[in-house]
C-alpha cells in the first residue's frame, strides 16, 4: 500500500521505460495479498493462543509493511479490495483497473487459506473449525459478542481511517519513504480495536479467504465484511480531496 497514487493507467510511454504492465501489477497484488492473509490467518490459528490478539494484530501490520515495501513499486501496494476503491474513489487509481485488482486480491487471499487448511490437516481433528473461529462475524460469530450495527460500525469507521492514512502518507506532499511504515502501524492499530468486535476485516478478500472453509454461518454473515469496509472506503476516498486538498485562496 505504499504508493497507491502511483496506480495510474499505464502510458505507451510508460511501458517504453520499463513500467510494470498490468499482468505484473496483478501478480503483485495477489502475492501481497497472499503475504497479508496467509500471515494473520495464520498467526490467529496457529499463535494466538501464545500471543493472544496483539500477536495477530502485529502480524497484520507487519505483513502489510514488508508487502508493500516488497511490491508497492510494482501495483501502488492496495493487497484489499476496500483500498483499491477507495483509491478510485479518491481519482488516484483507474476505475477500469479495479475488478481486475480485485480478482487478484481475493485469488491470493484464497489460495493462502488454502494452503493453511492443508498445515492444519496435520494437526488432526476439526480441520474448519479454526476457520470458523477466524471469520469475521457478528452476535455469536463475534469473538466478544457484539450484534450487527456495533460491527458495521466499527468496521466502516475503521476502513475508513485506515483510507485516510493511506491517501495521506502517500500524497505527494508527504514525506517519501515512510508510507509503508505508517500504513502498516495504522493496521495493527486498528485491528487492535477491531478483532474482538468482529474478528477485525477492514479487508474482503481477507473476510472471503476464511469464510469459504469456515462454514454456513460465515458465509451468511459474509456480506456485512464486503459491504461495511468498501462503504469506509467511499466515504474517505470521496471525502480526502474536500478535506485535503482544497486550492487556498
Amino acid at each position: 500500500m505504499a504508493k497507491v497514487d502511483s496506480s495510474t493507467p499505464v502510458t505507451n510511454a510508460d511501458v517504453a521505460i520499463g513500467a510494470p504492465t498490468l499482468i505484473q501489477r496483478l501478480v503483485a497484488e495477489f502475492a501481497g495479498t497472499f503475504i497479508l492473509v496467509f500471515s494473520v490467518i495464520g498467526t490467529a490459528q496457529f499463535a494466538s493462543q501464545n500471543t493472544g490478539w496483539v500477536g495477530v494484530a502485529l502480524a497484520a501490520g507487519i505483513a502489510v509493511l514488508a508487502a508493500a515495501y516488497a511490491f508497492g513499486h510494482i501495483s501502488g501496494g492496495h493487497f484489499n479490495p476496500a483500498v483499491t476503491i477507495g483509491a478510485a474513489a479518491s481519482g488516484r487509481f483507474a476505475w477500469t483497473e479495479v475488478l481486475p485488482y480485485i480478482g487478484a486480491q481475493i485469488v491470493g487471499g484464497a489460495l493462502a487459506t488454502t494452503i493453511l487448511l492443508g498445515i492444519r490437516a496435520g494437526a488432526g481433528g476439526d480441520v474448519f473449525a479454526s476457520f470458523t473461529a477466524t471469520s469475521n462475524g457478528f452476535d455469536e460469530h463475534s469473538p466478544a459478542g457484539f450484534n450487527l450495527p456495533s460491527v458495521l460500525l466499527a468496521e466502516v469507521v475503521a476502513t475508513a481511517i485506515f483510507l485516510y492514512i493511506i491517501l495521506g502518507v502517500t500524497d505527494r506532499r508527504a514525506p517519501s519513504g515512510f508510507a509503508p511504515l505508517a500504513i502498516g502501524l495504522t493496521l495493527a492499530a486498528l485491528h487492535l480495536v477491531t478483532i474482538p468486535v468482529s474478528n477485525a476485516s477492514l479487508n474482503p478478500a481477507r473476510s472471503i479467504a476464511t469464510a469459504i472453509y469456515g462454514g454456513a454461518g460465515s458465509l451468511e454473515q459474509l456480506w456485512a465484511f464486503i459491504v461495511a469496509p468498501i462503504v469506509g472506503a467511499l466515504i474517505a476516498g470521496f471525502t480526502y480531496g474536500f478535506l485535503f486538498d482544497r486550492k487556498r485562496a
